[in-house]
């Protein structure tokens, strides 16, 4: 087995290279992703290996940048494209939304767009409201982009390498607070297929829906809660799309319960859909509402206890589910 101590970052530039390595028409390409390698250095020392036909520094222009992968996937390579922040993906909507999404439709299944965009999100770094947004609505609102977000590094390997051989676009959104994260990782191992959520903790009073660095406070909060006699499962989504509702309505349909976390803002955001069609299909099964635990409605300050208030944390995930269970216990 192939039993790696890696990070976040690490496992993301051994996808690339695995990938890179098997494949040669995968290519990278992006701001200063060749000689500087990357804005958070995933694609560290690549040009070294690959070359600066396959590893390309291209000018400043998020849409430049998009429009040239989607051109480049439909000519047969598989580009990997690379923004240094997922705040940037307006700019690119008409390359990535109105072009890519739709080029198999368009053409009547003949020819897709095997690319993938990694980008970053999400807040921690107080990199303020233009470079700290989770934009993830966004792309999944949007038919025809695939979309993952990875909460652990084994995911981080391998998510990113089952994208490298998907035949449409997809949309990998790495959450910027999680690049020095540790674990270790079985590069060999058979992953869950993509697609599939993954329950990282099973109980029977109640669900947690969640995805990315959210995982990691609701996990925190479940064992908070497991002190209180509260048992929760906790299930990470892992793609957004596809979305495997069919592990969410199993649980929540055996507990009765179920909140949603995410990082997004609450209006119209990921924990809205997820709610909604939670209550829709599961309405027979539900003992309370279901409770979304999201962003505020705010642009991210870039100030570091505003932009920590500004979205969940475990003790607001902790609070909210004790006042969903009725548990009256100390805080």
């Amino acid at each position: 087995m192939a039993l790696q101590e890696l990070t976040y970052r690490d496992a993301l530039r051994q996808a690339l290279i695995d990938s890179m390595r098997e494949n040669p028409d995968v290519i990278i390409m992006g701001e200063e992703v060749g000689r500087y390698g990357g804005a958070y250095a995933v694609t560290k020392e690549l040009i070294k290996e690959f070359g600066a036909e396959r590893v390309i520094d291209t000018p400043i222009s998020e849409p430049a940048i998009i429009g040239a992968a989607v051109g480049a996937a439909m000519a047969g390579l598989r580009p990997v494209a690379e923004l240094m922040y997922v705040d940037f993906i307006g700019m690119t909507m008409d390359q990535l939304g109105n072009q890519a999404a739709k080029i198999r439709y368009m053409f009547g299944g003949q020819i897709g767009v095997p690319m993938v965009l990694r980008t970053q999100g999400g807040t921690g770094r107080s990199a303020g409201a233009q470079h700290s947004q989770s934009l993830e609505a966004y792309v999944m609102h949007t038919p025809g982009l695939r979309l993952a977000m990875p909460a652990t590094v084994s995911d981080a390997y391998h998510l990113l390498r089952m994208a490298l051989t998907k035949p449409d676009p997809v949309v990998f959104i790495e959450h910027k607070a999680l690049y020095t994260m540790k674990e270790t990782v079985d590069l060999d191992a058979e992953p869950l297929a993509w697609g599939k959520s993954a329950v990282r903790r099973e109980g029977k009073d109640l669900v947690i829906v969640t995805y990315s660095r959210q995982l990691h406070y609701v996990m925190e909060a479940a064992k908070k809660l497991s002190t209180d006699g509260i048992e929760a499962t906790v299930i990470d989504l892992r793609t957004l799309n596809p979305l495997d509702f069919d592990t969410i309505r199993e649980h929540v349909e055996r507990a009765g319960r179920a909140m949603v976390v995410s990082e997004s803002v609450m209006t119209a955001g990921v924990a809205a859909e997820l709610s909604a069609r939670i209550t829709e299909e599961c309405f027979d099964y539900l003992e309370d509402p279901v409770v979304r635990v999201a962003g505020e409605d705010i642009p991210i300050s870039v100030s570091t206890a505003l932009e920590t208030g500004s979205v969940p944390g475990p003790q607001l995930i902790l609070e909210t589910a004790r006042k969903l269970l009725g548990a009256r216990v100390a805080a």
